[in-house]
């Protein structure tokens, strides 16, 4: 079948839901796609900041398919050897205490609201409890979720959504302040916001959270399904920023092209929120993801996965600031380590993204007017280099 035929079927039977770009990819190679037709492109997108090992990685494969040739799946009724290893890993990676594993990222946010309502409701006994969200955020499409994405667009055909949820500036601290009610359970956000253009948070904006939520025995929930992982040159942003949340969600390269994800708590929310019959999932911590999970730890060590960021990413900024101050049509570059948005004006970004792709590169957008760079983690300088000379041609 040619790549025409592939999308021609893909319409007549797929919901509607995504206004997907002309391409069939086919296979995928280091840092490289490949479409039907057998044409190469340069990947700086990542299947949306998913595959941090790139693709095609032996060692992963040859993890994976040995699982699969074991066992997938048993449910959560019983033990299975996969999920031990991933779950030591990640909470000895993150620091905290314990992880719940889920199968997507918007499933961490659900799992994460909930256990920072029974913490509280486990206090007071009461059930009119609040969240702090932040405006232009973005964690997930389901209900739960989308209550906490500060982005009316989302929101407004499928309300009303869960109440009990204020929202406030992001990086501005005296605005989260004033959304503070003796309600108040759960302050969630994003460490970097990512669908919302890129921004990472200030350092004074985070700590004087985190004292906040000290001082009012509030749990703060930091998103790190984007922006954790390596992305940032830490494991998780956060801690570049020496702020541990109470409660964490990562997915995306968690698993690394393996539909995985977690929500992972400190002691004070393990100890005081989710028991049995609380919360569930049949497919969360199943055998494969969970192989997929502790092959990825494994792996980041041995490649020094988050060493290369630290060294890589200031090459990168520098090469997309040089590109910013060529083209008038580049407003502003900001972000952080792999993850990175140039502020496009005077055109829609879209319009670069198709380009992009007849030029053989996979770029994506962020809000309406950041082009988003989210690559592979282990991208190289001339990777760069090359990236910059097939995004100047599309600009």
């Amino acid at each position: 079948m040619t790549g025409n035929e592939y999308m021609e079927k893909t319409e007549a039977y797929v919901l509607h839901t995504y206004n997907r770009f002309p391409v069939v990819f086919s296979r995928g190679e280091g840092v490289h796609l490949y479409d039907v037709d057998g044409k190469e492109y340069l990947d700086f997108a990542a299947g949306i900041a998913v595959y941090g090992l790139g693709y095609n990685n032996l060692a992963y494969n040859a993890a994976l398919k040995d699982q699969i040739d074991k066992l997938m799946h048993t449910s959560n009724l019983y033990y299975n050897e996969p999920l031990a290893l991933a779950a030591e890993k990640l909470v000895r990676a993150s620091g905290l205490d314990k992880v719940f594993f889920t199968n997507s990222g918007t499933e961490a946010i659900e799992g994460a609201i909930k256990a920072a309502r029974k913490y509280a409701w486990l206090k007071d006994g009461r059930t009119d409890h609040e969240i702090i969200a932040m405006r232009n955020s973005f964690h997930g499409r389901s209900l739960g979720a989308l209550s906490v994405t500060g982005n009316t667009h989302y929101q407004e055909p499928f309300k009303p959504l869960i109440g009990g949820i204020r929202f406030a500036d992001f990086n501005d601290l005296e605005s989260v302040k004033a959304q503070v009610t003796d309600r108040t359970c759960a302050i969630i956000l994003e460490t970097v916001q990512g669908e919302g253009g890129i921004y990472p948070a200030d350092p004074a904006f985070l700590s004087g959270i985190r004292k906040l939520c000290d001082e009012r025995d509030i749990l703060l929930i930091l998103d790190e399904i984007q922006c954790g992982m390596g992305r940032t040159g830490a494991m998780f942003a956060w801690q570049d920023y020496g702020t541990a949340p109470d409660i964490m969600t990562v997915a995306k390269a968690l698993g690394c092209g393996i539909p995985v994800g977690a929500f992972v708590l400190g002691k004070k929310a393990a100890e005081h929120s989710l028991v049995p019959g609380d919360h569930g999932t049949t497919y969360g911590g199943n055998p494969l993801a969970c192989r997929a999970v502790s092959t990825v730890f494994d792996l980041f060590d041995e490649l020094k996965i988050l060493q290369h960021v630290r060294e890589t990413a200031p090459y990168l900024e520098m090469r997309l600031d040089e590109l910013a101050e060529r083209h008038d049509c580049l407003a502003a570059r900001r972000g952080k380590g792999f993850m990175q948005g140039l502020v496009v004006k005077g055109q829609p970004v879209g319009d670069i993204i198709r380009r992009a792709l007849d030029n053989g590169l996979v770029v994506i957008s962020a809000g309406s007017d950041v082009l988003r760079l989210v690559p592979p983690l282990v991208i190289t300088r001339d990777d760069i280099d090359e990236m910059i000379v097939r995004l100047e041609k599309s600009l």
